[in-house]
Order: structure tokens, then C-alpha cells, then sequence
């Protein structure tokens, strides 16, 4: 489990919220665009595109998981 900046992931890379190991479907998401009008990054759940999330680029977030 690695803990790093949400604006240092590539565009597609999956992330945690949390530092979970094992994390469910539900707790994956992607990274997706740069929404420039709020000055945060759109960030989609792994298993259901419809639903998302916006974040700043300063928010930490967790790679390295086992999914």
C-alpha cells in the first residue's frame, strides 16, 4: 500500500480513498479528467461509470493494492 497525490496518477489509474488491502468494487475508483472550472479531478467507481466523484489534486489517495 503506497499513499500518494491524487494529481501525480496517470489518467485510468485506480486508487483507494482508504488503506485497504482488499478493498471491494465499490471502493476502487478511476481516474478520469480535469474538471478546470472547479479545480478538481473527476474520479469514477470501478464497477459503475455513472457514478463519481470530484477531488482536489492535493487529496491523498492509495495505490498498490491487491484487487
Amino acid at each position: 500500500m503506497k499513499e500518494i497525490l491524487l494529481k501525480d496518477l496517470k489518467k485510468g489509474e485506480w486508487f483507494t480513498r482508504k488503506p485497504i488491502e482488499n478493498p471491494k468494487e465499490t471502493q476502487v475508483f478511476i481516474k478520469d479528467s480535469y474538471i478546470r472550472e472547479n479545480k478538481k479531478y473527476c474520479c469514477i467507481r470501478w464497477n459503475d461509470i455513472s457514478d463519481g466523484i470530484e477531488l482536489k489534486g492535493n487529496t491523498k489517495v492509495f495505490i498498490d493494492f491487491t484487487f
